[in-house]
């Protein structure tokens, strides 16, 4: 039997969110049995200058990637997909032998042009702008969802 694909999520900056953080372990947790997935923190610059700030963070998240292996970035204005449609498009990548897919979750001030030249696919969850800790509940959501979905399983629930 082949291994499932693992997947890695690198977000910038700690959850704050006592429940916001409660919800992303809880469906870690129950993503963990049929997708493993890794998160990583990387340290939010100080704020003082945005455009420092992206290029700093940027450079923390692409030595955490080996140049190998697909990014995906969280980015509003990227692909939006359905849930079925996150599904089909992971379990494709599963076939082609991937081993690891890491997703980027950019810090306040968003992505440095090195995320999006380095991306492989930007992933979009809405037009409209999320706080980081919110996006990464809903990436841990949808990729549950979507590994549910690929199972044939009920993800409604």
């Amino acid at each position: 039997m082949i291994a499932p694909m693992r997947l890695r999520i690198i977000a910038v900056g700690k959850l704050r969110s006592a429940p916001i953080a409660a919800l992303c372990e809880e469906f870690a947790t129950r993503l963990q049995p049929m997708m493993p997935c890794e998160i990583r923190e990387v340290r939010a610059s100080d704020g003082r200058s945005p455009a420092n700030a992206i290029a700093e963070e940027a450079e923390r998240i692409l030595r955490l990637v080996p140049e190998s292996e697909p990014l995906w970035l969280l980015e509003r204005t990227g692909e939006s997909l359905s849930s079925p449609q996150l599904s089909a498009k992971l379990a494709a990548l599963d076939t082609t032998g991937i081993s690891r897919l890491t997703l980027v979750i950019a810090g306040t001030y968003g992505a440095a042009p090195a995320l999006f030249d380095r991306a492989t696919f930007r992933w979009s969850l809405s037009p409209l702008t999320f706080l980081h800790e919110w996006a990464r509940a809903l990436v841990l959501e949808q990729l549950y969802r979507a590994a549910k979905i690929a199972r044939n399983e009920p993800y409604h629930h």
